[in-house]
């Protein structure tokens, strides 16, 4: 995660040396030598997924003569991603953004207990049927609407007892797939209220400032650049549905044509095929993928 773009760009070493300050630990140590299981510890992985995707994009501002203002209509993450977003458009600072989001991985995990909570991916229903799933599910108890990530794929989160029987429902619905995920906590859901207000706290105090390219915010699928409403939406997302599948669709609508995905990992662009096969998408995490965004880049 982020090693090659460590190993050959001076631009990317200063984010991940930005980050182990701003943490007062060597993140970047873990992300390339592991454990994998401190890795994937969620107060570990957010700001690891964000520092890997600023180094992506200073290496580009640094390489490809990438200029956000001038080239980018809207930035947009999904879930700890707007965090990643918000910095590459500089309404946060690195330094500020893994601070955040270490506290936003603690608070989330020590919101409900282990084994309390679950999630369930339901794959091959429209959003509305996953929304009537997930109110005969609930009985009482939470069963929310926690990712809208495309067509036919939805995620719900809540009590695991609620999340069990959503799975259970989903398939005698018609679902293609309805399956547990292997996560720590019940993202994006009411439970977890309690990592809202740590979140409310924390961006309180640190500065925001209006992003240089509008940012598309998870819990509205609209463009924010106003600091106060940034700061209302973030806290919002704890709890609230991840919007990609609007988000997507809206930026499309704005006459989008190419996403560009930057960081670790390709699965936003397979969700962008999906959602508007019309947007190119492609992914930049790796300095080979750099060369080949310069030479599209030249090219356009």
């Amino acid at each position: 995660m982020g090693k090659s773009l460590a190993d050959n760009f001076a631009s990317a070493r200063l984010v991940f040396a930005e980050v182990d300050e701003a943490l007062g630990e060597k993140l970047s140590a873990v992300m390339w030598d592991g454990p994998i299981e401190t890795l994937t510890l969620t107060a570990n992985a957010q700001p690891a997924l964000m520092a890997t995707s600023l180094a992506a994009i200073r290496v580009l501002e640094a390489e490809a003569g990438l200029d956000l203002a001038r080239d980018a209509a809207f930035v947009a993450g999904h879930s700890l991603g707007e965090y990643s977003a918000l910095a590459a458009a500089g309404a946060f600072s690195v330094a500020d953004a893994a601070r955040l989001l270490r506290l936003r991985g603690i608070a989330m995990q020590a919101a409900t207990p282990v084994g309390t909570g679950a999630m369930a991916a339901i794959l091959g229903l429209d959003y509305d049927k996953v929304v009537a799933v997930a109110e005969e599910a609930a009985q009482g108890q939470v069963c929310d609407i926690a990712n809208d990530n495309a067509p036919g794929q939805v995620v719900v989160s809540g009590d695991a007892a609620a999340v069990e029987r959503a799975v259970e429902i989903a398939k005698r619905e018609g679902a293609a797939r309805a399956i547990l995920l292997s996560v720590s906590a019940p993202f994006h859901c009411r439970l977890i209220a309690s990592a809202a207000e740590a979140m409310r706290e924390a961006l309180a105090a640190v500065a925001v400032a209006t992003p240089k390219v509008p940012v598309v915010a998870n819990v509205t699928a609209a463009p924010v650049a106003d600091p106060v409403e940034i700061r209302d939406l973030l806290v919002r997302q704890v709890t609230g549905t991840v919007r990609w599948r609007e988000s997507v669709t809206f930026m499309a609508g704005e006459g989008v044509t190419r996403l560009v995905e930057i960081g670790a990992g390709k699965v936003l662009s397979g969700l962008t095929k999906r959602i508007a096969r019309q947007v190119a998408s492609t992914n930049v995490g790796t300095a080979e993928d750099v060369a080949g965004f310069a030479v599209s880049a030249a090219s356009a």
